[in-house]
């Protein structure tokens, strides 16, 4: 692969890393144990007001669908990273042949080629 091509695949996976990770910290909080994990903060839920109360569990739950979307496609673009820092970016994990060009550009992140996809 040109090396103007990786460099230009890296800079959009970073971008993509950052804006993921501002996505996620508009309403979850970076688990510092775990790698790639995020923790959807849990609303606080004022007393006596059930109404209130119900509406903020059920944004809670809705958040944290988006958490799991968000986090793994964080995990696609980190691995990505890490298989150009490898050398091994741009193959196909499950045949082992490179991935197109064209299908890297739309999807700096991908892990298969066309055919395994």
């Amino acid at each position: 692969m040109e090396p103007t091509l990786l460099e230009e695949l890296k800079n959009q996976l970073q971008k993509k890393k950052e804006q993921l990770e501002a996505q996620l910290s508009s309403f979850a909080i970076k688990d510092p144990h775990l790698k790639d994990d995020w923790d959807t903060k849990y609303p606080r839920v004022p007393e006596g007001n059930i109404e209130e109360a119900a509406d903020e569990v059920e944004e809670y739950s809705t958040k944290l669908t988006v958490e799991f979307s968000l986090e793994n496609q964080l995990k696609d673009v980190n691995d990505a990273l890490l298989r150009m820092e490898k050398g091994n970016y741009g193959m196909c994990e499950k045949c082992g042949n490179p991935i197109a060009q064209e299908r890297l550009q739309a999807s700096p992140e991908a892990r298969l080629c066309s055919q395994c996809k």
